[in-house]
């Protein structure tokens, strides 16, 4: 491409021509300021003037800058310079769940489970935002080699509520993963992005559209008035749960689909844990897997006697190579062991506590950290969403993230006060506050302890800053006839980090490098910042017998 090496705002070089759109070419490019990729979405020039882009560019621009999610191609800047209309937008490395649905023809339960609620997760802060996507569909979720999933291409998302289109907005998106109400022109809520959200799962299920036809007409006619086949009869293995949690999701009346994006996530959440809520439980049969083992261990007890009855005959020689080849046997097991202890898979944390999600992760040796993240609609405290998919294939000792919800953006200030800073910080950040220390006072109470708050505990806030003094005093412990190594370790676990050392000359050589005096005093209570005096004995110095002193004695 000829724009391959144009600079933007003498920041951003285009590096690599990536794709293109019906309204804009797409290029990988180098933020020269930060060295790190991003993409930019450049308006084709020929469409510069044409008013209906560049009124769906302005609206990409607005709604990709309401947002800022995890799972959500994130907006990083806006410009125009020599004509060209530029976004500036974050870059990921990866596929489209499109390429992938098509590789695999079809996804797992418990991964295709996973994508939908971090595509609904991207929706529901979409919405939360007044930001109606309007084109969910695969080609338009991207995932990368470490299962991080992003929605991309607001390019014809609406305000909600807005009444203004530009021409052909109704009969924009991809006629495939069409709401009936898009296809019938009417105005579109975001219950027409969860029905969407409805036919990509049935995608990833089954690996079909549910509906598909010779011009776009016809199909857009069957999402109006054509019960989809129920994926369970599309493909083998499909849940009750999960096959139900689809079609609620595709009904024809929007009123009768899900709340909103996170209802629907939350019903993905129980169908699976609970795939057979509406029928019997079948008890599965023999795998694969295990009659193998069975004819391994018969046909190994046959080894055994057959070895036996030869050793009886066999030279020592032979019970010697015997011996051997078992050892290497052995040691072979061994390895295999221990290859397989250290496989686990990712466990389902959605749902639970910060807390349970830690310790079940350690149960299965996995590290789990912590990503908090507000949510209107989940308690704070509670895992939203994990970077692998349940029964992920992982290794012991590999690390999980989960994503814990803050709560709402505005609620209570928790209640601080009496707590250790350390523990103060701790309950803050269950909630998204952090802990602010904006002064150290003399107090009875013991150092780090919250005297006063501000926001008070219940005060609802959305700034998330809790300001607090704490209690800076400490009783001086006693250093005298201590070690100098020994003070100096007292002094820093005390809490002063400011000690100075003052050397006091004696004869006595037991004394040598042990305090001689302190100030302030043992027992007296002041501030951690408070300087230290030591008074460490030290040996003479000894005059040298070339100095000009000892030439005059």
């Amino acid at each position: 491409m000829s724009m391959i090496g144009r600079v933007f705002a003498q920041r951003y070089k285009l590096e690599e021509f990536i794709g293109k759109g019906g309204m804009a070419l797409v290029f990988r490019a180098s933020d020269l300021r930060t060295g790190h990729d991003v993409a930019v979405k450049v308006l084709r020039p020929e469409l510069g003037n044409d008013e209906e882009f560049l009124e769906r560019f302005r609206r990409e621009a607005l709604a990709a800058s309401k947002m800022s999610h995890h799972n959500i191609v994130n907006l990083l800047d806006v410009g125009e310079e020599d004509g060209y209309r530029y976004l500036v937008i974050e870059y990921m490395r990866g596929r489209t769940l499109k390429d992938i649905i098509q590789e695999k023809e079809r996804l797992p339960e418990p991964v295709a489970g996973q994508i939908a609620i971090r595509i609904l997760s991207a929706l529901q802060h979409a919405h939360d935002n007044g930001i109606i996507h309007r084109d969910i569909k695969p080609q338009n979720v991207l995932i990368n080699a470490e299962g991080m999933v992003k929605v991309a291409d607001f390019g014809i998302a609406r305000v909600a509520g807005s009444n203004t289109l530009t021409k052909g907005d109704n009969v924009m998106g991809s006629v495939h993963y069409f709401s009936p109400e898009q296809a019938r022109g009417d105005s579109v809520t975001a219950a027409s992005d969860i029905y969407s959200v409805g036919v990509v799962m049935y995608e990833m299920l089954t690996g079909k559209v549910p509906f598909d036809g010779d011009t776009p007409v016809s199909i857009a006619l069957q999402h109006i008035s054509t019960p989809p086949v129920p994926p369970s009869q599309m493909a083998e293995g499909i849940s009750p749960a999960m096959e139900r949690v689809v079609l609620t999701a595709m009904s024809k009346d929007m009123h009768s689909r899900y709340l909103d994006a996170a209802d629907m996530a939350r019903a993905i959440r129980a169908a699976m844990k609970n795939p057979q809520s509406e029928a019997e439980v079948v008890t599965m049969p023999v795998t694969a897997l295990q009659e193998p083992v069975r004819t391994v261990a018969v046909n190994t007890e046959k080894l055994q006697r057959q070895r036996l009855k030869k050793q009886r005959r066999e030279t020592l020689l032979a019970v010697a190579l015997t011996v051997l080849v078992l050892a290497v046997l052995a040691y072979g097991g061994v390895v295999i062991a221990r290859r397989i202890m250290n496989s686990t898979e990712a466990p389902f944390l959605i749902g639970e506590t910060e807390e349970n999600a830690i310790r079940i992760g350690q149960e299965k040796g996995i590290i789990v950290e912590t990503v908090r993240q507000s949510d209107p609609k989940i308690p704070a405290g509670v895992v939203i969403l994990q970077s692998k998919e349940y029964q992920y294939p992982m290794k012991r000792g590999e690390r999980l993230v989960i994503f814990v919800s803050t709560g709402p953006e505005q609620q209570g200030v928790p209640d601080i006060l009496g707590k250790s800073l350390e523990n103060a910080q701790a309950e803050a950040q269950k909630y998204g506050f952090t802990v602010l220390v904006t002064q150290r006072i003399e107090s009875d109470q013991n150092a780090g302890i919250v005297l006063e708050q501000d926001p008070a505990a219940g005060q609802m806030e959305s700034n998330k800053i809790i300001k607090v003094i704490v209690s800076g005093s400490v009783n001086v412990p006693r250093f005298i006839d201590m070690t100098r190594g020994q003070a100096l370790n007292l002094a820093r676990e005390t809490g002063f980090n400011d000690v100075q050392i003052v050397e006091h000359e004696t004869m006595d050589e037991s004394k040598f490098d042990r305090v001689a005096d302190q100030v302030p005093k043992e027992g007296e209570r002041v501030l951690e910042d408070t300087q230290i005096t030591l008074a460490i004995y030290v040996a003479p110095v000894v005059p040298s017998q070339d100095s000009p002193e000892t030439e005059n004695d």
